[in-house]
């Protein structure tokens, strides 16, 4: 059993529902089936383990969506599936929203820190390949901050928000064929 992974997921999950500020060592413990001490072996503090935890996150989906990435594609293709695979991470996504309301309602110092770190993060990840775009000419000249910022903001309001105020989450397929049909129809030359 690998202790360490065990206490990240444990931690993750505790995140995802509680909060930041809400979660406690002594839960993690308890979800994880370790001591406290245990806990302490591999993380000095909670800070560490949340940093921990989102930075492995965006990590991860990055390596994934360049795994599916391919100079066959053109930017539209390449763009289709990436946005089906960010899709896949919608559940892992949770923590992201849990901490995104608890930075809007308690002004949490910590999580306001680490959501602008992730969002900057996210944001250049995504200019980068508007960049090449550009450079290949498959896409117009464009502002590539603000198009990258706006296509991780919509991202985040039709794979996250839109369930919070409408009935149902929307489809992986219904997200799609909103960012073909208007943000990517906009920038293809």
């Amino acid at each position: 059993m690998d202790r360490r992974q065990v206490i990240l997921e444990a931690a993750t999950k505790s995140f995802s529902l509680f909060g930041y500020k809400a979660t406690t060592m002594d839960q993690v413990a308890k979800l994880a089936n370790v001591g406290k001490g245990t806990i302490y072996t591999f993380f000095s503090n909670k800070e560490e383990l949340f940093h921990e935890i989102v930075f492995t996150m965006i990590t991860e989906m990055k390596v994934e969506k360049d795994a599916i990435i391919s100079e066959q594609f053109s930017f539209q293709e390449n763009a289709h599936l990436v946005l089906m695979k960010m899709l896949e991470f919608r559940e892992r996504h949770a923590l992201l929203a849990k901490l995104i309301a608890e930075e809007k309602d308690m002004q949490t110092p910590i999580v306001q820190a680490v959501l602008v770190k992730v969002e900057q993060e996210i944001v250049r990840y995504i200019a980068e390949h508007i960049e090449r775009a550009i450079a290949k000419g498959e896409i117009r000249q464009v502002d590539v901050d603000l198009v990258a910022y706006l296509l991780f903001k919509a991202y985040m309001a039709f794979a996250v928000d839109w369930q919070v105020t409408h009935e149902h989450a929307l489809s992986e397929e219904k997200i799609v064929a909103v960012f073909r049909d208007t943000i990517f129809r906009s920038l293809i030359r």
